[in-house]
């Protein structure tokens, strides 16, 4: 699994919004939602990612573990609610 030297943890409470970044901010990337309300933002020009978003996180705290094993990726730390 691949391992990021720097992460960013998100959470917006009152939207219930769920993001992590890995490594640093593309200049420009591509966003896709891959199933509903899950969000995945990839560098335009090395295609790797660079964010994941969830909505509705409280309800789905074990999703992030899911697409995180999905796309073989993976973080140093567990995040629950």
């Amino acid at each position: 699994m691949k391992e990021h030297k720097t992460y960013d943890v998100y959470y917006d409470e009152g939207a219930d919004f769920l993001e992590v970044s890995f490594e640093k901010p593309a200049k420009e990337g591509i966003t896709e939602e891959v199933q509903e309300g899950v969000f995945v933002t990839r560098d335009k020009d090395s295609g790797n990612i660079t964010n994941i978003g969830i909505l509705s996180f409280k309800k789905r705290v074990n999703l992030l573990d899911k697409i995180l094993t999905q796309y073989n990726m993976k973080l140093p730390l567990n995040i629950s609610i």
